[in-house]
């Protein structure tokens, strides 16, 4: 099979992100619920098929990296925490995601 293309063009993320037009800016990072590669769909782990969202735990894994959470007050790749113990399987607060969106913007 011969290829029409070869390597993307050299550009910086932020660029190339804004390039990928209506993309969820959360598929930028591999999802840690079913362990697809950045800027890939979502699978179903037990199929393979793909998903027309985004996994919620994907999307919060994002917005931990870029954020920061004004609920806790915590910066960037630093998990939320109520009352010193980090929220359930990777949450953040809703302000953060809020936080995310803006920052997108």
């Amino acid at each position: 099979m011969t290829h029409r293309y070869g390597q993307p063009a050299p550009m910086p993320d932020s660029i190339r992100q804004y390039m990928r037009g209506g993309q969820n800016p959360a598929r930028a990072i591999a999802c840690p619920r079913c362990g697809v590669a950045a800027h890939r769909p979502c699978r179903i782990p037990s199929r393979g098929v793909p998903l027309a969202q985004i996994h919620q735990q994907r999307i919060d894994a994002h917005t931990q990296t870029v954020a920061c959470c004004p609920t806790c007050q915590v910066e960037p790749t630093i998990p939320c925490h109520a009352n010193g113990r980090a929220l359930d399987n990777g949450a953040v607060h809703p302000a953060r995601h809020t936080e995310a969106t803006r920052e997108a913007a």
